[in-house]
């Protein structure tokens, strides 16, 4: 492909529909050859980690960890200004994300946890990067429109080229797996777009970035307590790090109707089907049978189930996590070494990146 192909938000060969194809045949492929991949994944630092975090991505990261798949786990702290003008409470949300993700089980000694603004080299990616993609791309970008629509501010340069910073985000180690849900890819065609184009322009003979492939999420879109999706924007969410009492106050308060027979029906009865939804995730139940059992005992009962479905779930993930926090040095500690091995693995790629582009001196 040339560097005028089709753009990755109209391009035919990553339909949804091969994707799943594709979805299928790597996780058939996972087990029995984990060593065939690298998976880039992460979050921005945005505020404290729900259960939407962890059932639509913690989960399955702590799978393929476990697996034996190579895991780097990105805490985009650059990227938080992609869409925000101010950096507030971010030392205090990065400090959060990283004792969920131990609590939930990634294991700092097998899977990498690191911070974007602690490693030059992968940023300094984005100029060659920018080179290979054309405004009119970015500009069709679903998450750019998305974005710009909903603000009423001027489109910044950073959200601009936000599919761009993605692609260095998960090029920089060569990552060729990204666990994401449909929306996401279009910022995977576009890193495969941007490292086609690269390997074409500069190192057609030997080749420096693999072309990723979406790992579709197994999970559906997990709906907040006013049954809109679970967002920190809409102030919807359960955190993880919330204790009993902060988990039973908030849902106390999740709105319901006043139908006191409990049906699961996300269309008509938003509120009550989301609170069943929790449930049936906590409990790996079904929530149609979840809400047959309550029947007639109304929305008290309801959310006296899901508080305790809740509470049960992740009450080891809650222990554990102020387990580390009581150690003021285990984040920094964990940061530091994924910070190091981000840091050596992003150097030797710009230099080959360097190498390739007759940049070497």
């Amino acid at each position: 492909m040339s560097s005028t192909a089709s753009s990755p938000a109209t391009a035919t060969s990553d339909t949804f529909a091969e994707s799943l194809r594709r979805t299928e045949a790597i996780r058939s492929d996972l087990d029995a050859h984990p060593e065939r991949y690298r998976v880039l994944t992460g979050d921005r630092p945005t505020g404290a980690l729900h259960l939407g975090h962890y059932f639509g991505t913690i989960a399955s990261r702590v799978v393929l960890q476990d697996q034996g798949v190579e895991t780097w786990v990105l805490v985009a702290d650059y990227q938080v200004i992609t869409d925000r003008e101010t950096t507030g409470n971010i030392q205090e949300n990065v400090r959060g994300l990283v004792l969920d993700y131990v609590a939930a089980g990634i294991d700092p000694d097998r899977s990498t946890i690191f911070t974007h603004s602690a490693v030059p080299a992968l940023n300094q990616l984005l100029l060659p990067f920018l080179s290979l993609v054309t405004e009119a791309e970015l500009l069709r970008n679903p998450t750019v429109k998305a974005e710009l629509a909903a603000s009423e501010r001027a489109l910044s340069g950073l959200l601009l080229t936000y599919p761009v910073h993605q692609a260095a985000d998960i090029l920089f180690c060569k990552g060729n797996l990204v666990p994401v849900g449909k929306d996401q890819l279009p910022h995977i065609e576009q890193t495969r777009v941007v490292a086609r184009r690269f390997n074409e322009r500069y190192a057609k003979k030997n080749p420096v970035f693999p072309e990723p492939q979406a790992l579709l999420s197994e999970s559906p879109e997990i709906p907040g307590l006013d049954g809109r999706k679970m967002s920190k924007s809409y102030g919807n969410t359960i955190a993880l790090g919330m204790t009993a009492d902060e988990t039973a106050k908030i849902i106390r308060k999740a709105p319901t109707d006043s139908d006191r027979h409990i049906t699961f029906d996300p269309e008509n009865r938003p509120g009550v089907s989301a609170l069943l939804t929790s449930a049936a995730l906590c409990t790996d139940g079904d929530p149609v049978q979840i809400a047959e059992e309550i029947g007639d005992g109304g929305g008290g009962a309801l959310k006296a189930f899901v508080t305790e479905a809740v509470n049960e779930r992740f009450a080891a993930h809650r222990a554990r996590r102020a387990e580390l926090a009581a150690d003021p040095g285990y984040v920094s500690e964990v940061l530091r070494r994924g910070n190091d091995r981000a840091n050596e693995v992003a150097e030797k790629t710009l230099d080959e990146v360097r190498a390739a582009m007759g940049m070497v001196y």
